[in-house]
């Protein structure tokens, strides 16, 4: 589904000239149902990976395929119908709740009917309660707009399904319903394809429960790539700890 080859991705100095590494030699595949979570410490390069992919930034050199075909070859807007991305602190632009809910699907020129019951089906599939429609975002909680932005996402039924930190800022009972659903969603092998999702994310029993694979980036390099059923927990555990504790030495 999903393929990155050599990827490297430097910052640009003011004099538009390569500066440090992001993310360096990034190489992986990503198969359909896959349920990926990326872990690291800060600055390792989780969210760029995330906005690379989303092609929020692009690459300073390697290959990038979705379905085989290369991603400069995609129109960005034509990609991003199929890799969605939700971040950490999502916005709704003004919009109200069932506003922000039908308008990618209005976008994709879909009936009336059919925006409606997308959104009545994922409204009540993450329990967004109806007299929220009509709310806009200053009147919606951290924890209540995030529920929204991870709803606007999965109307679009997207095939990957970017997720920077999706549940840090929900109730416990919130973020098992949303890991709940989108598990399930990975499951669904009913649809013409089966929705893949990298999720970012620090709680690694979380990560445990809800991953087939993990990715460990440290210094913007993949330092674990591996089935989770494989992975040595503890040892994570201790490295990313470590790992940590230098950089904030370092800064």
């Amino acid at each position: 589904m999903l393929k990155l080859e050599e990827i490297n991705l430097y910052a640009r100095l003011k004099n538009n000239s390569p500066g440090y590494p992001i993310l360096q030699d990034i190489s992986f595949q990503v198969l359909p149902g896959d349920r990926i979570t990326i872990v690291g410490h800060n600055g390792a390069g989780k969210t760029s990976l995330l906005r690379l992919i989303n092609r929020l930034s692009e690459p300073t050199s390697g290959k990038m395929y979705l379905e085989n075909e290369e991603y400069q070859q995609i129109p960005i807007i034509q990609l991003r119908r199929q890799i969605i991305l939700v971040q950490q602190e999502s916005k709704l632009l003004g919009m109200t709740v069932r506003e922000a809910l039908a308008y990618p699907l209005l976008l994709q020129g879909l009936s009336k009917s059919e925006i409606q019951e997308r959104v009545s089906y994922w409204s009540e599939q993450l329990q967004i309660p109806d007299e929220w429609l009509g709310h806009t975002e200053v009147q919606l909680s951290a924890g209540q707009k995030q529920l929204v932005a991870i709803a606007r996402a999965l109307v679009i039924q997207p095939k990957i399904l970017l997720l920077d930190e999706p549940i840090f800022t929900l109730d416990p009972g919130k973020a098992s319903l949303v890991i709940n659903v989108i598990t399930k969603l990975t499951q669904d092998s009913s649809g013409p394809f089966q929705t893949a999702v990298l999720m970012v994310n620090h709680q690694l029993d979380l990560a445990q429960e809800f991953s087939n694979r993990l990715l460990h980036l440290q210094q913007g390099k993949i330092s674990v790539n591996s089935p989770t059923s494989q992975i040595n927990w503890e040892e994570l555990k201790t490295n990313l700890i470590s790992a940590q504790k230098q950089v904030d030495e370092d800064w």
